[in-house]
C-alpha cells in the first residue's frame, strides 16, 4: 500500500451518473424474477447502487452473492478462481444478472457465469462497472459496462489494494 492518495479518475457524482444510466439500459432486459448475483467482495458497492437504480426504473430484483477470489492481496490475477461462498438462492429457470466491480482478465466473471449456469439459471447476463483494456483475448465479454477504464491500477468503489481503499466513493488510480 502507498502513503499517497489515489489520483481521482471518476468522482462520486460521475460514478452515480454511470450507474443510473446503466440501470436504464439493463431494466428493459430483465424482470422482477431476475436474481442479481453479486461477486464478492469488490462487486458489493456497485451491486447495491445498481439494485437501487434498477428499483427506480421499476425493477425489483432478488439478491444473491458468490464469493470468488482470484487476486488475493496481489495486483495481478493468480490465474485461478477459488469459490469461498456459493449461491444461496435457487436460480432454476430464472435470469441471473451477475454484477462485479471490474472486468480485467475475465477469469472471475467467466467462472461466475459457469457456476450460475450450472445452478440452473435460464439466462445469464453480466454487468461490470469498469472494463479495463487487455492486450490478450478474454474468455467472455460482459453484457453491460458502465465505464471503459484505463489500463491503470484502480481503487475505490469496491476495488482495492490488498484490502485497502474499497470504501472510497470515487474511483482512483495508484500507479
Amino acid at each position: 500500500m502507498t502513503d499517497r492518495a489515489p489520483a481521482v479518475l471518476l468522482d462520486e457524482a460521475a460514478v452515480a451518473a454511470r450507474v443510473e444510466a446503466l440501470a436504464g439500459v439493463i431494466a428493459p432486459r430483465i424482470d422482477d424474477e431476475t436474481v442479481a448475483v453479486c461477486l464478492l467482495t469488490g462487486g458489493l458497492w456497485f451491486c447495491a447502487d445498481l439494485m437501487r437504480a434498477l428499483s427506480r426504473h421499476g425493477r425489483n430484483l432478488r439478491f444473491d452473492a458468490l464469493w470468488l477470489a482470484s487476486y488475493g492481496d496481489e495486483r495481478a490475477s493468480l490465474g485461478r478462481c477459488e469459490v469461498r461462498a456459493d449461491l444461496q438462492r435457487p436460480l432454476s429457470g430464472r435470469t441471473a444478472l451477475i454484477v462485479d466491480d471490474v472486468f480485467d482478465t475475465g477469469l472471475s466473471l467467466s467462472e461466475a457465469a459457469r457456476l450460475v449456469r450450472d445452478a440452473g439459471a435460464g439466462a445469464v447476463l453480466t454487468a461490470v462497472f469498469a472494463r479495463k483494456p487487455l492486450a490478450t483475448p478474454r474468455a467472455m465479454a460482459p453484457d453491460f459496462v458502465a465505464w471503459e477504464a484505463p489500463a491503470r491500477f484502480l481503487v475505490g468503489y469496491g476495488m482495492d489494494a490488498a484490502g485497502a481503499y474499497r470504501g472510497l466513493p470515487y474511483i482512483g488510480a495508484l500507479d
